[in-house]
């Protein structure tokens, strides 16, 4: 489900008529305080996170005057809360309460629909009092709509005083139809206060969105459509940016160790298949290692998503070693994923060992293809087919690691292609083909390494055999194996440019 931080389900609250303290957010102590002095009164600084317990951990603090909530502010953003770093405080004007309620709508997978849960008391200790029957629940179909006078009926049942009764209604039921509207799978306000005068206040919200309606909602501002505890890194906002522009196959990435330190075993993952992956993951850990992320790529991605995957991966600097591992029976292409993998090593001239686990169909060609095309990288890149299992191989790494670093590879970044390059288009990228060099070479190794066999001799030289249009669309399907043949068996006459927007600004 992906999270509203507090400021933003306070804003789309407003939009549907529930009253909400007035408010700032701020990202420094100095805007912290400028945002107290315009609320003129005691404040409140409260972090922005996506935890619970902040209260208890800190992060939500009074202040008198200005000067004390610039004080709350720095204390709040200086250290990471309960583990995750704070970048906004919301800077909200105190309010008097006389009563605090709990109003939450959620999907009940007993009722099958929506179900708003109504106490009379907010505050911590909601789970208990829904355990031990202290609250109300209405059930709210998908196909009807809610109406204010069954929300009424449940507050009566409740106990609720016919001078309240009004005014909370209507917020709880402005609640349960905003929670439709944006497709909320989770909308709760708690505490909702009642005023001495009577007025009904949102003091606090948690709004979760279904991740596959986010694209519904474009002004709610969710950045990524995906749970998570924190906002995203700048690498799994690259990374998310990969798996959104192309279909093919999955490809999950996010970042488990916020700092990577060398010399402290904490490795790149990459899974393939989600229960496989998990199961390798726990591998690392009983070895003593750290991963340094979580990454799957299944679903039979193109070698091209493999590659982007892992060149992502790479960019965390620091790991002392790369491990790939599946179940080791995948029904995807093997191949395809070393090939991926062979050409990020080149490129970035691989120093940290990599153990890789391609157990799968194809998994004799996927070897090969690693001891062929990575037998030449600064550090030791080993493959096994599923005959190994996860423990052994990370077993393996962890004794490859052991041996002493050899000095940095600098990146092997090759030279680009001549500008009268012959050049067409591929689904995610661009191929670039140094025609003079290739009518040099005698072996034309990248004919007969071309699957979909899209490459033609053309006058002795390499050259698009489908037209330019449907090599977009995808008649090249992004195998890579035309680039690798070339560089190891040819004139190293051939480029597979595959741009990966954001990565050397996020690495």
């Amino acid at each position: 489900m992906a999270r509203l931080f507090e400021y933003q389900a306070k804003a789309l609250l407003q939009r549907h008529g529930i009253t909400t303290p007035a408010g700032e957010v701020a990202d420094s102590p100095g805007a912290a305080r400028a945002a107290a002095e315009r609320l003129d009164g005691p404040v409140m600084i409260k972090a922005q996170a996506w935890v619970t317990g902040r209260a208890e951990a800190g992060g939500v603090r009074r202040a008198a005057t200005p000067a004390e909530a610039e004080a709350a502010a720095a204390a709040i953003l200086a250290k990471p809360l309960k583990g995750f770093p704070v970048g906004l405080v919301l800077v909200e004007r105190q309010v008097t309460v006389s009563r605090e309620l709990y109003a939450g709508v959620t999907i009940s997978d007993r009722h099958r629909c929506p179900v708003l849960m109504v106490s009379l008391e907010g505050g911590t200790g909601v789970e208990e009092r829904a355990r031990t029957g202290r609250m109300g629940t209405l059930p709210l179909p998908v196909r009807v709509r809610v109406e204010e006078y069954a929300i009424r009926n449940l507050l009566r049942q409740l106990g609720f005083e016919a001078g309240e009764l009004i005014r909370v209604a209507a917020a709880v039921t402005n609640l349960c139809r905003m929670a439709r509207a944006c497709e909320a799978r989770v909308a709760e306000i708690n505490p909702l206060a009642v005023t001495p005068t009577g007025e009904v206040v949102a003091l606090d919200a948690r709004i979760s969105i279904d991740d596959h309606a986010v694209f519904r909602h474009p002004d709610l501002g969710i950045e990524m459509a995906r749970e998570m505890d924190r906002p995203p890194t700048p690498l799994e906002r690259v990374a998310h940016a990969v798996e959104s522009a192309d279909f093919r196959g999955t490809f999950f990435f996010a970042q488990t160790e916020s700092q990577v330190v060398a010399g402290q075993g904490v490795v790149g993952f990459h899974g393939s298949g989600g229960g496989g992956a998990m199961m390798s993951m726990d591998a690392l850990v009983g070895q003593g290692l750290r991963p340094a992320n979580y990454c799957d790529t299944s679903g039979n991605p193109p070698a091209s998503k493999v590659y982007r995957a892992a060149r992502i991966i790479l960019a965390q600097r620091g790991i002392d070693g790369y491990f790939l591992s599946g179940s080791g029976a995948a029904s995807q292409e093997q191949f395809h994923a070393a090939r991926g993998l062979a050409k990020a090593f080149r490129e970035v001239g691989l120093h940290v060992p990599a153990v890789l686990r391609l157990g799968g169909n194809g998994e004799a060609e996927a070897v090969a293809i690693i001891q062929e095309f990575c037998a030449d990288l600064p550090a030791p890149v080993e493959a096994y087919g599923h005959e190994k299992s996860a423990g052994e191989c990370a077993a393996r790494l962890v004794e490859l690691m052991r041996v002493p670093r050899r000095r940095a590879a600098p990146s092997r970044a090759r030279s680009t292609p001549p500008p009268d390059a012959y050049t067409f288009e591929i689904p995610t990228g661009r191929i670039a083909i140094n025609q003079a060099a290739c009518l040099a070479c005698a072996a034309k190794p990248c004919i007969a390494a071309c699957p979909p066999q899209i490459l033609e001799l053309r006058e002795g030289r390499a050259a698009l055999k489908i037209p330019r249009e449907e090599a977009k669309r995808g008649g090249c399907i992004e195998c890579l194996a035309c680039e690798l043949a070339c560089q190891a068996r040819g004139r190293d006459a051939l480029w597979i440019e595959l741009p990966i927007p954001g990565l050397a600004e996020a690495g």
